[in-house]
C-alpha cells in the first residue's frame, strides 16, 4: 500500500513570474544616455559661443538657416510665398539695441541702412564720391556700435592743421560731408588725436593741442552750414589710441566725426 500512495502523490511545479522592465530593466539606461547627450550638446554650445567671434557665429547661423527664409525681403525662392514673409511689417529683436527695432533680412536696423548709405556715398562705393578723389586718401569710414565714424587723417606733407588753424585740406574735407550730415537727424561727436611728441616733457602738449583742434572743428562746422546744436561732444584724446605702429607718424594726427546713433529728439529740435 505504501508504494501505491507514493505513485499517486500530486506533483507541484513552481514557476517564477518575470516582469519585463522591472527593477532590472534597461529602459532607464536609454533615458540616461539621452540626458548625457543633451548635456554634452549644451556644454559644446556654451564653448562655441565663448570661443567664436560675432562673424563666425553669424556664419554658423547662416549655415543652419533654411534655404528659403521667411523674411521681410525676398529670399529668391520659388515657393508659395516666393521667400517673402507673411507679414509685411515683420520685426525682430536685435541684440545690443536696447529693445525692439524694425530690421531687414540681415538683422540690421533702418538706421544702420541709412548710415551705410552715407558711408557708401562718402567713399564712392556706388559711383561718384562726395569727396574729391585727390583728398579721398585722407578719409576712412567705419560703422561701429557708437555710430558712423568719419576719420580724416594727415599724411606726410599733407597736414590737417598749421599754426592752430585748419588747412585748406581740412576745410575741404569738412565741406564735402556737411551737406549730407545736415540731412540726418543724428547728433555728432568730435574727437581729435595727435601723434606723440618726439621728446618726453614734464607737461605734454598733445593734450591741449588735441583739445584745441577739436574745438576748432566745433567752430568750423557751423561756418560750413551745420547747426552747432547738433554737436553734443567735443573731446581731445592726445596721443592715445594711435592707428600707426610708429607713434610719431603723421597718420596719427586725425579728426573723427562720429554720427551718433539716434538718441536725441527729432530733426525739428535742431532748427
Amino acid at each position: 500500500m505504501a508504494g501505491k500512495d507514493d505513485n499517486t502523490r500530486p506533483i507541484i511545479i513552481k514557476r517564477k513570474k518575470i516582469i519585463a522592465g522591472g527593477h532590472h530593466g534597461g529602459a532607464w539606461k536609454v533615458a540616461y544616455a539621452d540626458f548625457v547627450t543633451a548635456m554634452m550638446a549644451f556644454f559644446m554650445l556654451m564653448w562655441l559661443l565663448n570661443a567664436t567671434t560675432d562673424k563666425q557665429r553669424k556664419g554658423l547661423a547662416d549655415y543652419f538657416s533654411p534655404t528659403i527664409a521667411f523674411s521681410p525681403t525676398s529670399g529668391g525662392g520659388d515657393g508659395a510665398l516666393g521667400g517673402r514673409s507673411m507679414s509685411a511689417d515683420a520685426s525682430r529683436i536685435q541684440m545690443g539695441r536696447g529693445g525692439i527695432a524694425p530690421t531687414n533680412a540681415n538683422g540690421t536696423t533702418e538706421e544702420d541702412a541709412t548710415l551705410a548709405a552715407l558711408e557708401a556715398a562718402i567713399m564712392g562705393k556706388g559711383g561718384d564720391s562726395l569727396i574729391d578723389k585727390d583728398i579721398l586718401r585722407h578719409v576712412t569710414v567705419r560703422l561701429t556700435d557708437q555710430g558712423l565714424v568719419l576719420e580724416f587723417f594727415a599724411l606726410p606733407g599733407s597736414p590737417l592743421f598749421t599754426n592752430d588753424a585748419p588747412t585748406p585740406l581740412m576745410r575741404d574735407l569738412l565741406a564735402s560731408v556737411v551737406p549730407e550730415l545736415s540731412d540726418l537727424p543724428n547728433a555728432l561727436a568730435i574727437e581729435a588725436f595727435a601723434a606723440s611728441e618726439p621728446l618726453v616733457t614734464r607737461d605734454p602738449q598733445v593734450w591741449p593741442v588735441t583739445q584745441q583742434r577739436a574745438d576748432i572743428i566745433r567752430r568750423t562746422l557751423p561756418e560750413l552750414g551745420l547747426s552747432s546744436r547738433r554737436i553734443v561732444r567735443v573731446t581731445g584724446h592726445a596721443d592715445h589710441r594711435p592707428v600707426a605702429a610708429n607713434p610719431l607718424s603723421a597718420r596719427n594726427d586725425r579728426i573723427e566725426l562720429v554720427v551718433l546713433r539716434t538718441t536725441v529728439p527729432p530733426r525739428e529740435a535742431w532748427r
